[in-house]
């Protein structure tokens, strides 16, 4: 008797409390309520705003329409702690009643988007209470000053200790595979930094060797690395996941492949990943022949947006009198210094382009020196590279069907070979670059940056530098490089790749003995 007492005495202490009220202060708690919850993680807070079920359309940036319920939209709220801020900042800005029904607007900015929303929410008196029917958004940038503007870009290290990282593919759930040339290939969580090898991978990785140049011709090693133990350029490359990875598990990696003779040659394989390790294991792609030395086998990879996989070779050669005649990348009976193109399961598209009986299945473009970075223009679908030179002579391509990019014959840049000057095919037509530098660079693993920490960045093609340790954002227009801005100049260090999560995040590999998986963030939000 006494708990039903109390429990009468407070069910009438609310509704007097809720008939003392207004209508303009109960619907003012009602809002209270849903910015309280959506700004501090407070989901029954939110859940309690609304009539059950209540449609919601949410703002989105293309031009169709997104809807929610609100007990799903409450649930977004549960999963931080209760009373994590949010950095959302709500208010009020009108209540208009009529009778049992009312609208209101809602303020919101999210100054780490960069955007102002603005909410039209309609509210009715159900049996005495006041709830939310329905709500409306859209949104707009947040005015800001020019200082406001101004990107301050600023280095947050993840994780280090990683052996000269290559390249990185994200996963579900803030995970991601992260190949080291020298290691192995890892699966890491970016939240808790926690790491663990992969298991099954192919044993033919090419390794650290003692060089005796003796035992080969003039220039396939420095002549002062005899004696010494290298890798050089050999190791783990890229590591790309399926487009359809959630649903097959296809994990794509490239890498340099060495036979018993301790030649090697750049290799792409596939299998299917199945926690932390790699299972039905088969090999998509040899650039036979096998070669010593231990440098250019780009080993870039790429899906393009035809589902098509990119593959990038290099050419091999440190020294370019090792050529013959015509030059390797100009062979079209050869692997090396070309761009592949196959289809997942490594056959060979039938729309590949035709260069004649003589040339090799999945050939797609010709003159390649030693190109590591491939990336899709998400504006554009078109396909751009990054490309080595020699001495300069570094540049940036669009990938073409057909296209011959001209090495050796056409650089920028020069030779380590003095009075090299190899015979032109006659009738050959060389693709110009769409970008060169007038000094070193070594580009390498490339991106469009899409992100939301520097909205003044977006559609920008980031370029990462093994020379100088430079970063690069270039502003594209047209196909074209319109300007150019070299980042970090004070804070230099190696950097193998740049990608951009699923979330948006722009990171970097640094390719140190003591690698580095970064995080650039923007001071200035």
């Amino acid at each position: 008797m006494r708990r039903i007492f109390l429990a009468a005495l407070i069910y009438t202490g609310l509704g007097l409390t809720l008939k003392g009220q207004s209508d303009q202060e109960q619907i003012r708690t009602v809002l209270d309520n849903f910015i309280e919850g959506t700004s501090f993680n407070y989901p029954d807070k939110v859940r309690s705003a609304f009539y059950p079920n209540t449609p919601m359309f949410l703002y989105n940036r293309a031009d169709t329409v997104l809807i929610m319920s609100s007990e799903r939209y409450a649930s977004l709220y549960g999963r931080k702690e209760p009373g994590t801020p949010n950095a959302r900042y709500a208010k009020v800005l009108a209540i208009d009643i009529e009778r049992d029904i009312a609208s209101a607007k809602i303020e919101t900015l999210m100054p780490n988007w960069g955007e102002r929303f603005v909410d039209i929410v309609l509210l009715k008196k159900i049996e005495g209470s006041w709830k939310i029917i329905s709500k409306a958004a859209t949104a707009e940038p947040i005015p800001k000053t020019a200082a406001e503007m101004t990107p301050r870009p600023a280095k947050e290290v993840v994780m280090s200790g990683l052996n000269h990282p290559w390249s990185i593919a994200f996963l579900p759930g803030n995970e991601a595979l992260i190949a080291e040339k020298d290691g192995d290939l890892l699966r890491v969580n970016l939240s808790t930094k926690t790491r663990q090898p992969i298991s099954g991978l192919p044993t033919d990785v090419a390794r650290k060797i003692k060089i005796d140049t003796a035992k080969h011709a003039w220039g396939v090693f420095p002549p002062r690395a005899h004696g010494t133990t290298q890798s050089y350029n050999a190791g783990w490359f890229q590591v790309l996941t399926d487009p359809a990875f959630a649903e097959n598990g296809y994990l794509y990696i490239s890498y340099a492949a060495e036979n018993k003779e301790r030649a090697s040659t750049t290799k792409v394989i596939r299998g299917k990943l199945k926690g932390t390790q790699l299972t039905e294991v088969e090999t998509l792609f040899v650039a036979a022949p096998y070669s010593h030395g231990l440098f250019h086998y780009g080993g870039g990879m790429c899906f393009g947006p035809d589902g098509k996989l990119y593959i990038t070779v290099g050419e091999r050669n440190l020294f370019e009198h090792l050529n013959p005649v015509p030059p390797l990348s100009q062979d079209i009976g050869d692997k090396r210094g070309k761009v592949i193109r196959i289809n997942p399961d490594g056959s060979v598209p039938e729309d590949n382009p035709d260069f004649g009986p003589d040339a090799i299945k999945g050939l797609y473009a010709t003159g390649i020196r030693a190109a590591q970075g491939l990336t899709v223009d998400p504006a554009t679908n078109k396909i751009w590279f990054s490309e080595h030179g020699t001495i300069q002579g570094d540049e940036l391509n669009i990938l073409q069907a057909g296209a011959n990019y001209g090495w050796p014959h056409v650089t920028s840049g020069g030779y380590r070979s003095k009075d090299y000057n190899p015979p032109v095919i006659p009738g050959t037509e060389f693709t110009d670059p769409i970008h060169f530098w007038t000094h070193t660079v070594a580009p390498t693993g490339l991106t469009f940056y899409n992100g939301r920490q520097f909205p003044q960045w977006h559609g920008n093609l980031i370029v990462p530098g093994l020379s100088r340790g430079s970063l690069w954002r270039m502003v594209i227009q047209d196909d074209r490089v319109i300007s150019a801005e070299e980042l970090f100049i004070n804070d230099r260090v190696r950097l193998r790749k740049a990608a951009v999560s699923p979330l948006g995040e722009l990171y970097l590999l640094t390719d140190e003995d003591d690698g580095k998986l970064i995080r650039v963030v923007n001071e200035n939000r």
